[in-house]
């Protein structure tokens, strides 16, 4: 199969590992040590954006101690239930799937290296893999576009070329400010009209759906 898409970036968090409510309960668990009463629907609606971003949205403006202190709760409580983490049905295959069509796989997540090195674990498919990105290698992740930006340059291929996959609006955004064409999944419980709202080009209830319709997709 030739393929018009040379690469496609994904999402990790609610897009291939269902781990989204397991943030949502580390950062409500943090958000509660610092004395800060959070409700986890607010919290759930932030999750996928960069750190700071999201404890910005959700607090107001910090000192970057208190930031940081916060990061680092999260962090230690997300540790706690990583055990609980699992592939959304059908990701694993997907990323193969596109490796076999010869399109580059890229990791592309707001997640700090330390969870991203959790979650290569759990969907164990290092051989379908060329790149990966985590939030470690820019200064403000999603829905800032930096990150899409590195994730094109270790692909190799113009933003033309690519699309990304993604559960959240952050995810769209981003894409979208790179130049690159977004797709949503309903695995990270985000409604379909806002993926869409937010510039999705379709929108598919997980990595199973995407991988039945991916030669459409690919092109």
């Amino acid at each position: 199969m030739v393929t018009r898409v040379r690469a496609v970036l994904f999402d990790i968090d609610g897009t291939l590992v269902d781990s989204n409510y397991l943030h949502v309960e580390a950062w409500h668990r943090a958000l509660q040590t610092t004395g800060e009463r959070v409700p986890a629907w607010r919290i759930h609606r932030a999750i996928g954006q960069d750190s700071a971003t999201l404890l910005s949205g959700l607090v107001g403006d910090r000192p970057e101690q208190w930031v940081e202190h916060a990061k680092s709760l999260h962090t230690r409580y997300y540790e706690d239930l990583a055990p609980r983490l699992r592939t959304i049905e059908g990701a694993r295959e997907l990323l193969h799937d596109v490796d076999r069509a010869g399109a580059r796989v890229v990791l592309a997540t707001s997640a700090p290296q330390t969870e991203l090195e959790l979650l290569l674990g759990v969907l164990d498919a290092d051989g379908a893999v060329h790149a990966t990105t985590s939030a470690d290698d820019v200064d403000a992740a999603k829905p800032a576009p930096d990150i899409i930006a590195v994730a094109l340059e270790r692909a190799g291929v113009d933003a033309g070329a690519a699309i990304m996959i993604g559960d959240a609006v952050w995810d769209m955004k981003a894409s979208l400010r790179a130049g690159v064409t977004p797709y949503g999944v309903l695995s990270g419980g985000v409604a379909e009209a806002e993926l869409r709202d937010a510039g999705a080009r379709d929108v598919f209830e997980d990595a199973a759906a995407v991988r039945a319709q991916l030669d459409r997709i690919l092109g």
